[in-house]
């Protein structure tokens, strides 16, 4: 729990936008990881992998069913002090924190498998090949959710459109 928890809670919050669902998922994985401890196999595949697997087959159960859509979630850092003084930096500060909530919300509207498959190989780190065993889709798969979420992603923030995704 203390290699994997924080990793992990980020992914499932991202997905969920709720903390309370993030953690309950994240509790309901540990549980599943340790009931199921001697499925795993050491050499087929990481232990992160397996573990984001277990995670990601739950939230598709828990939210899928209830036909619940889920986005990203980021925290601001209310700590960070802008440098009043200086109008170009607070400027800056201020088209980056809107170019960041433009992209939260396109990022949030984007299909389901879409959303996942970019929050494991962009945010979580994983490869390819291990975004696939973790969504139970083959690599080539997830390249193609990657492409067209990317596309989508790109049209939106160029065409400052969030709505229509």
């Amino acid at each position: 729990m203390h290699r994997h928890g924080d990793h992990l809670y980020g992914y499932l919050l991202r997905l969920t936008r709720s903390p309370a669902d993030a953690e309950d998922l994240l509790q309901e994985t540990f549980l599943r990881v340790w009931r199921s401890a001697g499925s795993y196999r050491p050499g087929q595949v990481a232990a992160t992998t397996w573990i984001h697997r277990i995670a990601h087959n739950l939230y598709i159960d828990s939210f899928r069913a209830n036909r619940r859509r889920a986005g990203i979630a980021v925290e601001v850092d209310d700590s960070v002090a802008l440098d009043t003084d200086n109008g170009v930096e607070l400027e800056s500060a201020l088209i980056s924190a809107e170019l960041l909530d433009q992209v939260e919300r396109a990022i949030s509207r984007l299909p389901e498998n879409q959303r996942a498959a970019l929050l494991l190989c962009q945010t979580q780190g994983f490869s390819n090949n291990d975004a696939a065993v973790i969504l139970g889709i083959g690599v080539r798969a997830v390249e193609s959710l990657l492409a067209r979420a990317r596309r989508t992603l790109r049209q939106a923030i160029t065409q400052g459109d969030n709505d229509e995704l």
